[in-house]
This record gives C-alpha cells, structure tokens and sequence, in this order.
C-alpha cells in the first residue's frame, strides 16, 4: 500500500473517531462512506455479520454497537434526523475482519483497528508485515498448484524438489537453496522463504505462476523438459530485478515469518480480550 495511501486513510479514521460516554467511538455512517460502501443498506450486512462475530466472542453486543441518532445538514441549511450506530474499536475490527481485505481501505482497517495504538508508524510498520505474510501465503499456494501440475506430468515429490532447488538456483545467481540458508543464518530444517523479504518472496510466486503457465501452455512432460522451464522462468525473474538494481542473493534475512504471525496475533487476541471485557 502506497504511502500517500496510508496518510489520506490514517487522517480520515482519525477524524471519524469521537467520544461517546467516555468511550472512544466511530459512527457508523461515517465508517461506510470511508469503507467504500455505497448504501447504508449494504453496509447494514456487514454490520450484521460483525455483530453475529461479536455475539460468538460472548461479547455484549450492544456495548459495542450502540443504536444512536445523527443529525445531517440537508440543502439549505435544514436538517434531518437519521439512524446511526456508535462503534467501538472492536466493533469496527469486527466490521473490518468481515471484510473485503483487498480493497485497500478494508486491509486499512483491519490493521488500525487491531493496534490498540494509534501511531501512524505503528500502523505502516503492520500494513508492510501483514503484505510480507500475505505474500508468503501466495508462495505457497502456487508451489502448491505447481506441485500439483507437475505430478501430472510424470514429476514425483522428489523430482519438484529438484526442479525448484535448480529453480532457487537460478533466482539467488548460482547460490543453491542450502548457499542461502547459510547467508541468511537460516536453520536448514526451516523454510528459506520464511526469511525472505517481501520482494524476493513475490519474486518466486511470479516464477512459479510462469512455469505453472508454460507448462501447461506448451504441453511439457517429464522433469528434464520441466525443470528446464522452470530454470528459464527464474533466471527472467531474476534478470529484472538486476535491471532494478536488485540483487536477490544480497537482500537481508527478515523477520521469521512464524513469529511475525503470532505477533500480528496476538494483537487480535488483545482487541478481542478487551471487546470481552469492557464495561457498559
């Protein structure tokens, strides 16, 4: 998510936030327009769902979605009277889990609401975690469809782990899969890719999308022909990142990603604690 992006979502949360009864809360209307939905009819189901979310966490519901009136300026000054729905933090992490993650203003969400601090840093640092997590899971779904291409071509589970060693190989500039670990500091019992950047993980998931495509596209069989597409597919991959000025053998370790999964968590854990156990 691009920074300015960041910045426009961050200022307009933090406009919608108010106090109500001592509570900090977000109105309902205001938090379907930032969303995205268009009717409030619409935004209605997914109130809906957060709060059936809510009852399953034995909360209260109605601490955290409390029906209210709002007044709006109509044409020429007047005003009118209309429903609305005072939210707590939980309630809108409720909305936003319910949500589309891949519209940009609900992955937003998802992330200011589940930091019970709300620093601008704080929430880019999540949103940057949260890609790098999405990424890796991406990575394996396509190693998974992959896998699963190339066993119908005659490729056994040891000829896939050959084919995408050579693979890593041909990404990383002649540093096998083993070379990288030991770069990298990484125990030869875990996953290189749990300790890949955000970058070099895409970077893989793009060569097993082409190699699954071109497989299939050019009716290849058998691990010699296989494995010499997949080769091919990650020395391309490779050739625009050095045009980029990236070298991915040079990149740093990052964070484990299992440990990065288990903070990001327990920072649910945490809102979904403090949604039980609020006071009315």
């Amino acid at each position: 998510m691009k920074k300015e992006v960041i910045l426009e979502l961050f200022g307009k949360f933090e406009q919608a936030c108010y106090i109500y009864n001592n509570i900090e809360c977000w109105s309902a209307r205001e938090l379907q327009e930032i969303l995205g939905y268009s009717r409030w009819e619409n935004f209605l189901n997914a109130l809906n769902k957060a709060k059936k979310s809510c009852e399953n966490s034995d909360a209260v519901v109605s601490d955290h979605f409390r029906d209210i009136k709002k007044m709006i300026v109509l044409a020429k000054g007047a005003q009118r009277e209309i429903d609305d729905i005072a939210l707590t933090r939980y309630a809108c992490y409720l909305i936003a889990q319910n949500g589309d993650s891949a519209k940009p203003a609900i992955a937003f969400a998802q992330t200011y609401f589940a930091v019970q601090t709300r620093k601008q840093e704080i929430i880019e640092q999540r949103l940057i975690d949260v890609e790098r997590i999405t990424a890796r899971e991406k990575l394996s779904k396509s190693e998974k469809k992959l896998s699963g291409i190339l066993y119908e071509r005659g490729v056994d589970n040891t000829g896939f782990a050959l084919i995408r060693s050579k693979g890593d190989q041909a990404l990383f500039g002649g540093f096998s899969t083993g070379d990288m670990k030991k770069k990298l500091g990484v125990s030869s019992a875990k996953p290189l890719a749990d300790f890949l950047p955000t970058l070099t993980i895409k970077a893989k998931d793009f060569a097993n999308e082409l190699t699954s495509h071109n497989v299939i596209d050019k009716d290849l069989l058998g691990q010699q022909s296989i494995s010499k597409e997949h080769i091919d597919n990650n020395k391309a991959v490779r050739d625009i990142l050095l045009q980029r000025g990236v070298k991915p053998e040079a990149l740093p370790a990052a964070e484990d990603i299992k440990k990065l999964e288990r903070r990001l968590e327990n920072d649910g854990k945490e809102i979904v604690k403090t949604g039980k156990t609020r006071k009315k």
